[in-house]
């Protein structure tokens, strides 16, 4: 295993990386599709009014991971058809109910995608944000994805207070590879939806005592 800080030339752009790096990426809800955009701000809105709270903007979050062997891309998103293998595919999940999760327009995938792409990446907020550059942990992410619970999207299946979501995916990545997710923030005056799942789901995993909201 190379030590920490040892470097590799990317042969995109020549730059220099890390050999083991973990970077998160914020990205504004909806980015590139008013649909999702419109109704994500009319989500927020109501969830502030019932919080009394201001509102906040919506991100969702991806990751990219150098190791030794490659970098790897890793996001939770809609099954746009049946070639699963060239996105890297490591886990499928119903959307809104489990039997619906039988037809294609109705599933989510976990994607961990060799030298694979963020869509609408350019629209990233403070991003990207370096979480480790340990190889060790770059690693541990990138084995324990294909374990990731197949929990129905936009449920509270695990009776934790928050929906399950792409951002869930991501903080139950982060959390079983032995990051503090309760330090990573999304940018200033934002949120990030069912990250707070993701986290809570891992620490029961982990044999933690939970509380919604909090960890004991």
């Amino acid at each position: 295993m190379p030590p920490a800080n040892a470097s590799e030339l990317d042969r995109t752009d020549g730059s220099i990386h890390p050999v083991g790096a973990v970077d998160i990426y914020w990205l504004p809800l909806g980015a590139g599709a008013d649909v999702v955009r419109v109704s994500g701000k009319l989500y927020e809105a109501a969830s502030a009014r019932l919080h009394r709270r201001a509102r906040c903007d919506l991100y969702h979050s991806a990751l990219e991971i150098r190791v030794e062997d490659g970098r790897f891309v890793i996001e939770q998103t809609p099954v746009p058809d049946a070639h699963r293998q060239r996105r890297g595919v490591v886990a499928q999940g119903p959307v809104g109910l489990r039997l619906a999760g039988r037809i294609r327009l109705f599933q989510y995938e976990v994607r961990r995608w060799r030298d694979g792409e963020i869509p609408d990446v350019d629209h990233a907020v403070g991003s990207p944000v370096r979480l480790t550059d340990d190889p060790t942990r770059a690693r541990s992410v990138l084995d324990v994805l294909p374990t990731v619970p197949r929990l129905i999207w936009g449920r509270d299946e695990s009776k934790v207070g928050e929906m399950w979501n792409s951002n869930s995916v991501i903080a139950w990545a982060l959390a079983r590879g032995g990051f503090d997710v309760a330090a990573i923030r999304p940018p200033a005056a934002g949120r990030a939806p069912g990250w707070e799942a993701g986290r809570l789901v891992a620490a029961r995993a982990l044999g933690q005592t939970v509380v919604s909201g909090d960890l004991e």
